[in-house]
């Protein structure tokens, strides 16, 4: 009986957003690791999303497998790694605070994190880094990885670097993947000799032979970077003769030269002037300047989608003042303020693929002529081979994740329940309206959470980025979407039209308890604990006034039916949207 009322209290705690002491004592390790963590915390601006670690916040970092603490990586009931990915978090990363951790893992992969990199070389266990998509930015000192032997794998993709890729990489012994693609690395490629790596250097600015030992790699793994040749690229060109050879050579052709004009221009000055063309000009392959533009106006130019929107140039939109917003899952976001207009979103896409250009213009535009008023309307968009522009109006009052899990000023109130209902009931209805204006899409949303409902100036929500599963390259969105975190997914079975509905039912009990949703933090499909099974241990089976009084125990219900593991069990959106709309505020 004690422990049932336990489980309650905690509940009703992580319900009112707060965070509760709920796990048995923890160890001195635990104690320890969580004062580095905290200190950790310290040097990192925009962590709204680690608020929880804070003594005496919880007793331990790990219960089991699973983590107590956002962000930790458990194995065994211990706690091996932090993963901080698409947390928004931004400042420094302060390796001394967390030099005396077991860390075998570290990734604040798809954050806001810039200035030099970080000294890992203090990491003496790890074994896994992830850097991905941030801003970092300068030259890796050659020995920054030095005496790492543990390291497995690193990712350093989408960043800023410049400079030489660090000569010690070469050194360890156990590194299986590299990935430092879409950087400004140059230089050549160092001589990598690990008999089972998996390596991408591609977009990046490196020159000169592929060293052997590389030339067994995937061709697109080069790609991008123009002065690299050798296989498994083109052979490089034989190497230039000695200088005073060409010398000698260049001269003689330049003498020649010399002589054939004279030449010609004798001959040219005895014969007589024609008075008229002997052939019609068509005859001649002469180059059109108006077709020339018009062949390259394509790739500067921005495709409008949405008729009510006054039209604009992309050198306009490139031109404006602008505003990073963030660095989410699949690129970066620009507030562009267009003078005496609307502002504007500009989200750069580099994994977006997996169409042609045509069928990729059909679909976005088949995306512009949705009309919801829950749903961020496309503007328009802009088609490149190696990227994508997305432009979508500007929705002043950010997204709900930020509401849930920011910091609040006194200028910015918590949500109350009214407000989260309607919410949840205007998200429910842009969904339904996807449902039914895509009926050929597995996915019609596909990548459903709080990051992607943005609340206008009177709360009301309107849902970003869906549909977008069908352009996506898949081994990117299976990794990054929140449709490949639900259960069918993570098991192999493949998503579902109800795969979505799993996502509404992880909404609603993000927007009920406050909580953020961890699964969402995994890369990758496998097992992973998630809000819904945090949920159901705290809650079970006692669906009670005592628990939850009202239309938020009727809510709870329905998100938990919505996040049902079975999918045949699973309500259809249908049943979903019905039972919400019925709730009263």
């Amino acid at each position: 009986m004690a422990s049932s009322h336990r489980r309650r209290y905690c509940f009703l705690l992580a319900l009112f957003l707060l965070t509760a002491a709920c796990t048995p004592a923890a160890s001195s390790s635990d104690a320890t690791y969580a004062k580095s963590l905290i200190k950790f915390k310290q040097s990192l601006t925009n962590a709204a999303a680690l608020d929880g670690w804070r003594e005496p916040a919880v007793s331990r970092l790990c219960w089991r497998n699973i983590p107590v603490w956002t962000g930790c990586i458990c194995s065994n009931g211990s706690f091996v790694g932090l993963r901080l990915q698409g947390m928004g978090l931004g400042g420094a990363i302060d390796a001394d605070a967390l030099a005396d951790l077991p860390l075998f893992s570290f990734s604040v992969a798809h954050n806001n994190f810039s200035g030099p990199f970080p000294n890992v070389e203090k990491l003496r266990k790890l074994r896994s880094l992830y850097l991905t998509n941030n801003g970092f930015r300068g030259e890796i000192r050659g020995d920054a990885f030095a005496g790492m032997k543990a390291v497995r794998k690193v990712v350093l993709a989408g960043n800023y670097f410049t400079g030489n890729i660090p000569a010690s990489l070469v050194e360890l012994p156990r590194l299986v993947n590299l990935q430092v693609q879409d950087n400004l690395f140059g230089g050549r490629l160092p001589d990598f000799r690990q008999p089972n790596l998996t390596a991408n250097f591609s977009n990046n600015r490196l020159r000169g032979p592929i060293p052997v030992a590389l030339s067994n790699q995937n061709a697109s793994s080069f790609y991008g970077n123009v002065e690299l040749c050798g296989s498994p690229l083109a052979p490089c060109k034989p190497k230039k003769r000695s200088v005073s050879k060409m010398a000698f050579i260049a001269a003689a052709l330049a003498g020649a030269a010399f002589s054939a004009m004279i030449t010609l221009t004798l001959i040219h000055r005895r014969r007589p002037k024609p008075l008229k063309y002997s052939k019609s000009i068509d005859g001649f392959p002469m180059e059109d300047p108006t077709h020339t533009k018009m062949k390259k106006k394509p790739e500067q130019k921005l495709c409008f989608v949405n008729n009510s929107i006054q039209r604009f140039e992309l050198d306009e939109l490139l031109q404006a003042s602008a505003e990073v917003l963030g660095s989410g899952s699949f690129g970066s976001s620009y507030k562009a303020a267009l003078s005496g207009r609307h502002s504007y979103v500009v989200r750069r896409f580099r994994r977006m693929n997996n169409l042609g250009r045509e069928d990729f213009c059909s679909h976005m535009t088949r995306l512009g002529r949705l009309s919801h008023p829950n749903l961020v309307p496309l503007v328009a968009f802009h088609y490149r081979k190696d990227e994508k522009l997305l432009i979508t109006k500007f929705v002043e009052n950010g997204s709900l994740a930020s509401h849930l899990h920011g910091k609040r000023g006194s200028a910015q109130p918590g949500l109350d329940w009214p407000t989260r209902l309607r919410i949840i009931k205007g998200v429910a209805r842009g969904l339904a309206y996807l449902y039914k204006e895509l009926p050929t899409l597995s996915l019609p949303h596909g990548h459903l959470k709080s990051s992607n409902v943005l609340l206008d100036s009177n709360y009301r929500p309107l849902i970003a980025d869906y549909a977008l599963a069908p352009v996506m390259d898949k081994d990117h969105a299976e990794q990054l979407m929140a449709a490949y975190k639900s259960p069918e997914s993570t098991q192999s079975e493949g998503v579902t039209r109800k795969t979505d509905v799993w996502s509404l039912g992880i909404l609603i009990l993000e927007v009920l308890t406050g909580q953020f949703p961890a699964s969402y933090l995994k890369q990758g499909k496998g097992p992973s604990s998630d809000l819904a099974t945090w949920v159901g241990s705290v809650v079970g089976e006692e669906w009670t006034d005592e628990v939850l009084e009202g239309e938020m125990a009727r809510l709870m219900k329905i998100g938990m039916c919505c996040c049902e593991w079975n999918v045949e069990r699973r309500w259809d959106l249908r049943e979903a949207v019905e039972r919400i709309q019925e709730l009263g505020e």
